[in-house]
């Protein structure tokens, strides 16, 4: 049985046998939890349509946020991507407006899949959902890719943390990006390693980055650093898929990801005390929505 302590040890091991990641933890899992792999699937199948309702919802127009901060940019991302606007194609778009529906619709309080935060639940989504939808990935193909994301997320829980109030943002939508990008290589049909090469990547790539919610809300600079995140993702996997490889390897990145998240203020850890949310514009917003909330 796996201990989801090393990304390249699940890699290694998946090689070995000759399986995807998600395939082979997914009979770890059943073995593990004494449960029937239709069972594991059907489990994930109900995540997965979770993630398709939110994701659906989320792009209504009239949706806002219980502060009236957010809400209404999914549905305009989403005219973008259907008028052919993007510069970016509409693969990259649908994603984004993808990952924006997500969290705009748990910032309304609708039901979403913490994956692997509530923060940060827009990431993962908006890269499997973009697969089925605009590459016509298999349901089936969905169900491991999201499996074998579950087991990057668990390898960064066991050695680092998901927690932003423990270690920043890079912690929350750091870890969804890598969850991401390994989901997008399993589903396109990398290997193993391609899969944990795309995860390292995508860390780099946020390594560092603050949790610094506007009024402690989990909606600005959330929101956006979701649309931010997949791309994030979509770019490491498209990198690892083509053979580039990340010169630290996978376990040290998310090692060093913990020591960066060691290092960082209280200011930055979601206390919404410092960056962004220290700003004059977030202080009068805070000052706005806690005022409004007291006079009601």
């Amino acid at each position: 049985m796996l201990d989801y302590m090393s990304l390249a040890q699940i890699a290694e091991q998946a090689e070995k046998k000759c399986m995807s990641i998600g395939m082979m933890v997914m009979y770890d899992q059943a073995e593990q939890t004494d449960m029937d792999v239709n069972q594991i699937l059907e489990n994930m199948e109900r995540q997965l349509i979770v993630m398709q309702e939110a994701a659906k919802k989320g792009r209504d127009r009239e949706i806002r946020s219980a502060s009236g901060l957010t809400g209404g940019d999914a549905f305009k991302m989403h005219l973008h991507t259907e008028n052919n606007a993007a510069m970016c194609g509409s693969f990259c778009s649908y994603a984004m407006t993808t990952a924006m529906a997500v969290a705009e619709y748990n910032a309304s309080m609708g039901r979403i899949v913490a994956c692997p935060t509530a923060g940060s639940c827009g990431i993962l989504p908006g890269a499997v959902l973009t697969m089925m939808d605009k590459k016509g990935v298999s349901r089936s193909k969905a169900l491991l890719g999201l499996i074998c994301a579950g087991a990057v997320g668990m390898v960064i829980a066991n050695k680092a943390t998901l927690s932003g109030a423990a270690g920043g943002c890079q912690a929350e939508c750091g870890s969804a990006s890598a969850m991401a990008a390994a989901a997008i290589v399993e589903m396109a049909g990398g290997s193993p390693s391609m899969a944990v090469e795309a995860a390292a990547m995508a860390i780099k790539n946020q390594m560092g980055l603050v949790c610094d919610p506007v009024a402690g809300l989990v909606e600005v600079p959330c929101i956006k650093r979701n649309a931010g995140g997949v791309m994030c993702a979509i770019t490491a996997a498209e990198m690892a898929l083509a053979g580039v490889r990340s010169v630290i390897p996978a376990d040290e990145v998310v090692e060093a990801m913990r020591e960066v998240g060691d290092m960082m203020p209280a200011a930055l850890r979601e206390t919404a005390q410092g960056g962004l949310a220290a700003t004059p514009t977030a202080k009068e917003i805070a000052r706005r929505i806690f005022e409004e909330g007291e006079n009601r």
